[in-house]
């Protein structure tokens, strides 16, 4: 593996961890993304349509036609926000509640799966990498030299 590019890696991990999930969801007609989303919304209190797209790291537009056809399958239901009364609260059903207990019940499952197989060290190190990755490109120190 260490001939192959560290993005090469990152994403066809990413592809192959989002495929599993894409065929876990397809089994209760849903998508990964529709299951990111459901884990997104606070269960309680709700989230703002304006807070939601930052948490996810989406784009408005894509985020827009998630949350379309999550409202028409019944998972999420949108309501006035009493602190801006031109935003929207994005709230979950009780169809939608149960939907994010079992993604957030397979999310946990491969965690632990992966907990079982990976040293523990090892992980910690992973973490690490991808903090570095994040804040290089959030910072655009790659791309965009400000030294």
């Amino acid at each position: 593996m260490k001939d192959k590019t560290i993005d090469y890696i990152l994403r066809t991990t990413w592809l192959t961890v989002q495929k599993m999930y894409n065929e876990e969801a397809y089994k209760f007609g849903s998508t990964m993304a529709t299951g990111f989303t459901l884990l997104s919304i606070d269960p309680e209190t709700g989230t703002p349509s304006t807070a939601l797209g930052p948490k996810m790291g989406m784009e408005a537009t894509s985020l827009s036609r998630i949350l379309k056809t999550m409202e028409t399958k019944g998972l999420i239901e949108r309501k006035p926000n009493p602190a801006d009364g031109r935003g929207v609260i994005i709230s979950l059903t009780e169809f939608g509640i149960k939907n994010r207990d079992y993604s957030r019940e397979k999310v946990l499952l491969f965690n632990e799966a992966i907990r079982k197989t990976v040293p523990e060290e090892k992980l910690d190190h992973f973490y690490e990498v991808a903090e570095v990755i994040n804040e290089l490109v959030s910072s655009k120190k790659i791309y965009n030299q400000n030294d």
